[in-house]
């Protein structure tokens, strides 16, 4: 019986059956790969008839978590590794992921748990050399350098472990399929296993992925769908902090946040990431304001840096922006120029988030502005004031979210003042505040008169 293939796109998933040059599909170039049609195995293989059952009669009940030393760790997570779930750790090569899931996997063996460590991309010596380094020494901690799905399982049922690691996803394969590894096939075969096996064993996996060039999780899109937790390492070749997000959690908050910073020992937990990030802060410089912005549920203090200089391109000033929207920031600009009649036209603008961070949050608007029109004027803004607020397109500073504990992070680094929306400052219980004096302001050019 002849073999049947199809053209897969290794971007999208989309099928074709013959090769083309782009993708129907997701336009992009050179992505389709001929693999073998595989017949899809009967429903019933792998899951039992299930019956609907009422609502009401749903039994509730709390999913055990298992507790990591670092606590920035647990607080990502939700609260620590609930048992029987899937995460998916994706991030830059060599920024740390497996050196992160080393410390996880180390956490967890000391305390009497066993652990299996599974790597299809580097040797056992390899990981031993990492481990010497990180401290790792006792406990059942199992390594496993295998790239068959099968042997895996069936290593992880015999050891029956408490967490089971897979580095990494796209170069694990099943032969239950002929496509070669790395294919969306492959993958999303072995996620499906992967994941049946966590839920039936209640074993917590951890799958490492790899990222495109874009910046987006290799693999297709339904890999995301699949798992429980979803968590992006990020940060900056340059800069020692690595950033841990959620962006996926079944179990707890989205787009929570966790700073560490890598060491010769390992990642390091940073447990006030406002004060890292500050703590390189110059005084008495134009240009420079501190935001109260939200990461999850954790209130962050972060400083804005604006660089205002007369432009060698006359009538195509720059605008450049590290951290921050480039849209949002030239919508900004073009709002203050507007209603608070300063001129930009020749001036060339650099916006910068110091510390390699990226903020994404509206809240960080005023802050934008404030230190833009500083560095224009060569004024510095008081050392003691932080600020937030969102700001719309009529000039109104419009409420955020979470106003009381950004307050409590600024008090908490010594700002003595906090400039605001006008109405956040009305929603605020004071008795529940910290004595700082707070500063409502409704419009942009009443925000600039407070500070100027």
């Amino acid at each position: 019986m002849k073999e049947k293939t199809v053209f897969i796109c290794q971007s999208c998933g989309a099928h074709s059956p013959k090769w083309m040059g782009r993708c129907g599909q997701c336009g992009e170039w050179n992505s389709l790969v001929e693999e073998i049609e595989e017949e899809a195995a009967p429903s019933d293989a792998f899951f039992p008839a299930s019956e609907p059952v009422l609502y009401k009669e749903i039994r509730e009940f709390e999913k055990p978590r298992l507790k990591i030393a670092m606590d920035e760790f647990n607080k990502v997570l939700g609260g620590g590794v609930v048992v029987g779930s899937v995460v998916l750790i994706g991030g830059e090569p060599g920024i740390g992921k497996s050196t992160l899931l080393l410390q996880v996997s180390r956490d967890i063996a000391l305390q009497e748990e066993t652990v299996l460590y599974v790597s299809g991309e580097e040797s056992l010596e390899q990981i031993k050399l990492r481990g010497d380094r990180l401290g790792v020494r006792d406990g059942r901690l199992f390594l496993l350098a295998e790239t068959n799905l099968e042997r895996i399982l069936a290593q992880a049922e015999r050891l029956k472990p408490a967490a089971l690691i897979v580095d990494s996803v796209q170069t694990i394969f099943s032969s239950k399929m002929s496509s070669s590894p790395g294919t969306i096939s492959q993958v999303r075969e072995v996620a499906n296993q992967i994941i049946r096996f966590a839920k039936r064993s209640q074993v917590p996996s951890f799958l490492i992925g790899h990222i495109t060039k874009e910046g987006s999780l290799a693999g297709p899109k339904s890999l995301e769908h699949m798992v429980d937790v979803v968590l992006l390492f990020e940060g900056e070749r340059d800069h020692s902090h690595r950033v841990l997000r959620a962006l996926k959690n079944r179990f707890g908050p989205v787009s929570e946040l966790a700073v560490f910073e890598m060491a010769g020992s390992g990642l390091q937990a940073i447990s006030n990431p406002s004060a890292f990030f500050l703590r390189e802060r110059p005084k008495e410089e134009p240009g420079s304001a501190v935001i109260c912005t939200i990461k999850g549920t954790r209130p962050l203090l972060a400083e804005i840096q604006a660089l205002v200089s007369s432009t060698l391109f006359a009538g195509n000033p720059r605008r450049m922006t590290v951290g921050l929207d480039h849209y949002r920031a030239a919508m900004l600009l073009a709002l203050v120029e507007k209603k608070a009649g300063y001129a930009f036209s020749g001036e060339d603008i650099y916006l910068n988030v110091a510390g390699g961070m990226t903020i994404d949050e509206p809240a960080a608007d005023l802050g934008i502005v404030l230190a833009v029109v500083s560095s224009l004027k060569n004024k510095p803004i008081p050392k003691d004031l932080a600020v937030f607020g969102e700001i719309g397109l009529s000039g109104e500073i419009r409420s955020v979210g979470q106003p009381a504990a950004r307050i409590r992070e600024a008090h908490s680094l010594g700002f003595e003042t906090v400039l605001l929306p006008a109405g956040n400052l009305d929603q605020l219980d004071r008795k529940d505040l910290p004595r700082v004096n707070c500063l409502g302001a409704q419009t942009v050019r009443q925000a600039l008169d407070y500070v100027f």
